[in-house]
């Protein structure tokens, strides 16, 4: 059991709660909480932190969901890893005081797994049979990332496009809004998002920017078919370059004195018109 702070296991994690430098060169980010732990896909998994009373309340019966897991994802006739050699791989125990240094929440629960990046190549988004891709630009707040992701999966978006300089999806708070949908909706971070958005007009599909002063109501589009919705920083909306790689600029129109939405709301609204649209 880690009993102090000054271990350099746990110096690691504190570091990656902090340095999206540090989780990016090491291709792993955190996971905190048993609900989204479980979310987890069990072959991401590099490490488990757990105290000691959470280990003996819900951890044995969470090791042993992993290790049958484990089994049924095995070739036939492969034991899966005793729960001895489990914990030894995997399970790293801690003092309370030792994982409330290392938690990035206020009630830690007593767990935190240690869990590898994913991986998508943008010309396979951009080639879904039904394509209903969001292309986010210069999005700052973490939560608003994150809600838009679990919206996104919601939806039945089959692909998000981020600009380099959007939010970390992998920032903790990031990761906890997401309730989980990080580990499934595809997305990836682009360095040229106007010329990402052009390859997407090159294979067909049809590019609308959310805008204020959009010529149509949002609902007045046909969505059916393969399509891309611009989405704009929380204060700025779209930048220029941006937004003018777009066949169709679209508004939501709104009653009462209100200007804007905010950008994860306005970007369910889209999202949810292009199911509804093809549900029908």
């Amino acid at each position: 059991m880690i009993t102090s702070t000054s271990n350099v296991k746990i110096k690691e994690i504190v570091q990656l709660q902090k340095k999206s430098r540090l989780r990016n060169e090491r291709g792993i980010f955190l996971v905190e909480g048993l609900r989204m732990v479980q979310e987890i896909p069990m072959e991401r998994i590099e490490k488990m932190y757990m105290t000691e009373e959470f280990y003996k309340k819900k951890g044995k019966a969470l090791l042993q969901e992993q290790a049958m897991s484990r089994k049924r994802a095995s070739p036939q006739g492969k034991e899966p890893l005793r729960e001895e050699a489990a914990q030894g791989k995997v399970l790293e125990l801690v003092t309370p005081t030792v994982f409330s240094y290392m938690s990035d929440t206020k009630t830690p629960q007593g767990v935190l797994a240690v869990v590898r990046q994913g991986g998508f190549a943008k010309e396979a988004l951009m080639d879904a049979k039904d394509a209903h891709l969001l292309v986010l630009d210069n999005i700052q707040d973490p939560g608003n990332l994150g809600t838009i992701f679990r919206t996104a999966e919601a939806a039945g978006v089959t692909g998000v496009f981020l600009s380099r300089d959007c939010a970390d999806i992998y920032n903790p708070k990031t990761v906890r809004s997401t309730m989980g949908a990080i580990f499934r909706q595809p997305f990836v971070y682009v360095e040229d998002l106007p010329g990402t958005i052009a390859r997407m007009k090159e294979k067909g599909i049809c590019v609308f920017a959310a805008h204020l002063q959009g010529e149509r109501s949002y609902d007045r589009e046909d969505y059916r078919k393969k399509t891309a919705f611009l989405v704009g920083n929380e204060g700025n909306g779209l930048r220029r370059e941006v937004e003018e790689m777009a066949d169709v600029r679209v508004r939501i129109p709104m009653a009462g004195r209100a200007e804007s939405l905010n950008a994860a709301i306005a970007a369910g609204v889209l999202m949810f018109e292009v199911a509804r649209q093809r549900r029908e």
